[in-house]
């Protein structure tokens, strides 16, 4: 196997994880981490292809680097409607969160 194979069969292993996160878990923290586990899996690809694809250059690397400042923002943001959620209801539950669209 190719080293961008490897990468990409690494990418897949952490993208398939953290969707099984996201899909089955009822804790919202674990379901942002899964979040942010996915988009470092894009991360990876994305550097993988950076390096060892067709036309090697920078540009896989600079979306890099914008993926990971809009995972900051989603982490700060999720983190801060989740503690207002449990100061009001006591729970991080995902279940529970049918008010916030009424």
């Amino acid at each position: 196997m190719t080293m961008l194979g490897s990468y990409l069969t690494l990418a897949a292993v952490l993208f398939c994880v953290g969707l099984y996160g996201v899909l089955t878990k009822r804790n919202a923290i674990v379901v942002l981490l899964s979040i942010e586990l996915m988009l470092n899996a894009v991360n990876l690809n994305l550097i993988a292809f950076s390096k060892y694809g067709v036309n090697p250059s920078l540009t896989g690397q600079i979306f890099s680097l914008f993926t990971i400042t809009v995972a900051a923002a989603e982490a700060a943001v999720g983190m801060a409607v989740l503690i207002v959620w449990y100061r009001g209801r006591a729970t991080v539950n995902v279940d529970e969160f049918d008010e916030l669209g009424r």
